[in-house]
């Protein structure tokens, strides 16, 4: 990230992250009671692990970080989990064309692993076929829940006279039957191989994706630019190419977004709350201090006894624990402004509309780390950043200085981004005025390196271009 970038320019980088990694883990918390009604929030919060859908023509390719990799197995990730029982999903442009290789039964197997499985069942079926007489039946054992699907599939398109049919957990049943018993349970509404059952298997967390968006409640998260692009990567369709198409995308999926970083920045700046930087520190800040000493007490958030684990240990970077926390500090945050706007003349227990008009402000504002703006508006025009005036260095006497010699001998002093004008000169962006009012000072007498404040008119290339 620069603090030069505008959002279409960030956008640009992010999306060729967002195209190469893959979502390992989701979290979702929600309360089950009605939004209009003043309560304590019953809350319960789900983690998802994820895998790419293997089901089709074409194979899914992610890169590995291995900073990401550590990071994760500090914090306890499960791998197995992921690899082995990872729910599937995949976007409409994979959905679609899926579904027209089933149609055309031309899809294909995708991984060698899965290729192991299949030629094993097969070899099973072959063998004791020969032998069996018609309405015998065998177990295949141990089957995922994608090689269950892929197994029958691929049995029927070998051998038109066997039948399949899933066993619950793990197990397929094959029968012997007449090629005319074959077609009649073909087209039996019980058949669980139907087209509409796959590519509901397929689409795995996906549906439960299109459902989100069809409730439009309130999408919340935390620093959630990164999310929403994978949101719409995953789950609806590859990233567009243009910015403003993709916030329009976004806005019509989740009419109503709330990030609760630039809820929690926005107070730290008006001092209802102490700097925080992370999600786990402004929970634990907005839990353990006493911000609100005249007003009603927060609301009382607890979790449903299926979701005790959160209550009782912490599990940090665990998607399922994060969006508690998240939901957490969206409440707690939604009650301060909220007897802060109202001088503490609140009701003992708020209801959610009167939060969300609290939060009013900040809907549809997702933060913005280190550029032009300093939240992207999904609804509207994103509001410019208020930066500290740039400087411009001319170089003399130095030939063949880099952008990025520039910034180490600027490095010690300050944190500048860097970004070349012309042959001789140099531009400096910074997010503190301090440091901006220091390197004027220091470099006010510099033999090779004469600092001073940015001026369009006066130091723009294509101005000057225009005026001579």
């Amino acid at each position: 990230p620069s603090l030069f970038d505008s959002p279409a320019e960030r956008y640009g980088k992010a999306r060729q992250s967002v195209q190469r990694f893959t979502v390992v883990q989701l979290g979702k918390c929600g309360s089950d009671t009605e939004s209009d009604l003043p309560r304590p929030y019953v809350v319960h919060s789900y983690n998802f692990f994820l895998f790419p859908s293997t089901l089709g023509i074409k194979d899914v390719e992610f890169t590995l970080s291995a900073s990401s990799i550590q990071f994760l197995s500090h914090y306890g990730f499960d791998y197995n989990k992921f690899l082995k029982d990872g729910i599937p999903y995949m976007n409409e442009v994979q959905e679609k064309i899926l579904r027209q290789h089933l149609l055309a039964g031309t899809w294909e197997v995708c991984s060698n692993a899965d290729r192991d499985v299949l030629k094993k069942a097969i070899d099973e079926v072959t063998t004791w076929i020969g032998a069996a007489k018609e309405e015998d039946t065998m177990v295949l054992q141990d089957l995922s829940v994608y090689h269950m699907i892929e197994v029958q599939l691929v049995l029927r398109q070998a051998l038109e006279n066997v039948w399949t049919e899933p066993l619950g957990d793990k197990k397929v049943m094959v029968k012997k039957v007449s090629p005319a018993h074959r077609q009649l349970l073909e087209n039996s509404s019980y058949d669980r191989c139907q087209k509409k059952l796959i590519l509901l298997s397929a689409r795995g967390f996906t549906n439960l994706f299109q459902i989100l968006v069809k409730v439009k409640k309130p999408l919340v998260g935390h620093n959630m630019l990164m999310d929403l692009m994978h949101l719409h990567d995953k789950f609806y369709r590859p990233l567009p190419e243009s910015y403003e198409e993709f916030k329009r995308n976004i806005h019509n999926l989740f009419p109503v977004i709330i990030d609760t970083k630039t809820v929690t920045k926005s107070m730290q700046k008006k001092c209802l709350c102490p700097r925080v930087s992370s999600l786990v520190e402004a929970y634990a800040v907005l839990c353990s201090s006493n911000l609100n000493p005249k007003g009603p007490p927060c609301p009382v958030i607890a979790l449903a006894s299926g979701c005790s684990r959160y209550a009782e240990k912490k599990f940090p970077h665990e998607a399922g624990y994060d969006a508690f926390l998240c939901g957490s500090v969206l409440l707690m945050s939604a009650h301060l402004l909220l007897c802060r706007s109202t001088d503490g003349a609140v009701e003992a227990e708020p209801s959610f509309a009167q939060y969300l008009a609290a939060l009013a402000e900040h809907v549809n504002k997702v933060n913005f780390i280190r550029g032009g703006v300093s939240s992207i508006n999904f609804s509207g025009e994103d509001s410019p950043c208020r930066h500290p005036p740039a400087l411009v260095v001319h170089v003399r006497g130095w030939p063949g200085l880099t952008e990025g010699q520039i910034y180490q001998e600027f490095k010690a002093r300050c944190c500048f981004d860097v970004r070349r004008l012309s042959k001789n000169q140099f531009i400096l962006l910074s997010n503190k005025y301090k440091q901006v009012r220091h390197v004027l000072r220091d470099y006010r007498h510099h033999p090779h390196l004469q600092v001073s404040v940015y001026r369009h008119w006066r130091h723009s290339p294509s101005v000057n271009c225009l005026l001579q």
